[in-house]
């Protein structure tokens, strides 16, 4: 072992050192020749490495003529010490011949258990260790008197069948272990049950309370039917749907029949009363239809535009020009709109492939007076002007920007401008380009296809035309 690795009181002068370890010499030998000390581990491990010189001066040695160092060692083991153990709390100071005796009895010193379970133990500690720690110690137990081991002890604790325990289920119960087994899977209350009905998991004590309420529990139909017991969340379903005794209503209770019979004679009704219904079912759609249309009507009035203005998009313009041009959609028709809140009501039409002289080579635009229903509070004829443009959609920042805009003044001779009305038949279907009060007012040539496409009218495949009306003179009633 090279020199002392304990903590001196004092600095340890340079004579006491191993000139190898630099620590206190330990078992100190001495070379005769040049009189050099050193631990005599450190020295032997020097000449292992097969250098017969001394290690300080490097002078040739005798390896006979090294002797122990006695005058040396016995000023190293007077030299004054702390305990090995004084970082962990010993404070003992002494002789370094007397340390180990000290350390057989220091408080801080760790011993093997004197038990042999395999544990170092500090020896202030060990006391602690032997009743309550180790696992080779002898423990007697509570319950049942018979002395374990402490590592038997730790299996045995938990499981002892003389010890009182109360029971699992939480049920209040307190008995031996031994008894324990018996009694939560037999009488005790609080045992799991599963609902032979739904399957679910329940205590035992409650369960017949459940079965009051048990969705699956079987229960008689109350209209004492020829059906087997029902689950009774099935009752409702069976008894509306399915029970032949139940009492139920014509399905044409809608249309107005207020019979109820036995489901079991329905059918027997709907077939002696099949005229009544088809007559009672032709007049409820009838007054559907009117529900419907007035509806329809009340939702126009509430999305119309009513500023006297209409800024139409037309989208898919090139699939919707090929459609004219194929007489598939002929005519297409902007939304409603009114100069004001209770004004003229108003609607622009336009073929994209043109109308009359327009066929083929224009996009034709027209504006047509619809019927309207404040139209008695009115003047008529309708005689304010009316601008159409064509929207140019090119750099908004360019001053470049040339809408094709006509201004249209109508003349109160014009037919097309007197005051509407609605047609005579409910279902008549008027041919909208061929009859000029229909068609309304406007230009079979308003801009060729040419220009469409030669400018930025078309942008996106997306075409935008607005109609502005001056509404500065109409009178609002």
């Amino acid at each position: 072992m090279p020199g002392y690795q304990t903590r001196f009181v004092d600095k340890i002068r340079k004579r006491h050192q191993c000139p190898l370890c630099h620590l206190p010499m330990k078992d100190p030998v001495q070379i005769t020749a040049c009189r050099h000390c050193f631990c005599d581990t450190c020295l032997q491990t020097f000449l292992r490495q097969g250098v017969f010189n001394c290690p300080v001066d490097n002078l040739s040695l005798d390896y006979a003529k090294i002797y122990p160092a006695h005058d040396i060692e016995t000023d190293i083991l007077s030299l004054t010490t702390h305990c090995s153990n004084y970082t962990i709390g010993c404070k003992w100071t002494g002789k370094l011949q007397n340390l180990q005796a000290h350390l057989s009895k220091c408080h801080f010193s760790e011993r093997d258990c004197p038990n042999k379970c395999g544990i170092r133990v500090r020896t202030s500690k060990l006391a602690d260790h032997l009743e309550f720690d180790c696992v080779k110690r002898i423990v007697t137990c509570d319950f049942c008197e018979k002395d374990f081991s402490g590592e038997q002890m730790e299996d045995h604790e938990g499981s002892c069948p003389q010890e009182s325990v109360h029971c699992e289920n939480k049920c209040g119960a307190k008995m031996l272990r031994k008894y324990i087994e018996r009694h939560v899977n037999g009488d005790c209350p609080k045992k799991a049950a599963k609902c032979q009905h739904c399957s679910k998991d329940f205590n035992h004590d409650i369960l017949q309370t459940h079965y009051g309420n048990c969705p699956r529990y079987p229960i008689g139909c109350p209209n004492r039917c020829d059906a087997l017991k029902i689950g009774r969340e099935d009752l409702e379903v069976h008894l509306k749907e399915q029970c032949k005794s139940a009492l139920v209503s014509c399905p044409y209770k809608e249309a107005g029949c207020k019979h109820k019979c036995p489901r079991y004679n329905l059918e027997r009704h709907l077939t002696d009363s099949a005229q009544q219904h088809a007559r009672a079912t032709f007049e409820l759609v009838r007054t559907q239809r009117h529900q419907i249309a007035e509806l329809q009507r009340r939702m126009d009035e509430v999305t119309v535009n009513s500023h006297g203005q209409m800024l139409w998009r037309i989208d898919n313009f090139s699939q919707r020009l090929q459609q004219a041009q194929t007489e598939q959609q002929v005519e297409l028709k902007s939304p409603r709109f009114r100069t004001h809140s209770h004004g003229y009501k108003l609607q622009l039409s336009a073929f994209l492939n043109g109308n009359g002289s327009g066929m083929g080579t224009h996009l034709s635009l027209y504006v047509r007076v619809m019927p309207g229903e404040y139209d008695s509070l009115l003047e008529w004829p309708f005689t304010h002007n009316i601008t159409f443009s064509i929207m140019d959609q090119g750099d908004p920042l360019s001053s470049k920007r040339s809408h094709v805009s006509i201004r249209l003044s109508p003349d109160p001779t014009w037919k097309n401008f007197q005051q509407p009305k609605l047609p005579s038949t409910r279902n008549s279907t008027p041919n909208l380009a061929s009859d000029d009060a229909l068609l309304g007012f406007g230009y079979p040539k308003f801009i060729s296809h040419k220009e469409l496409k030669d400018h930025s009218y078309l942008k996106g495949n997306i075409l935008f035309i607005r109609a502005v009306v001056d509404t500065s003179r109409i009178v609002i009633p």
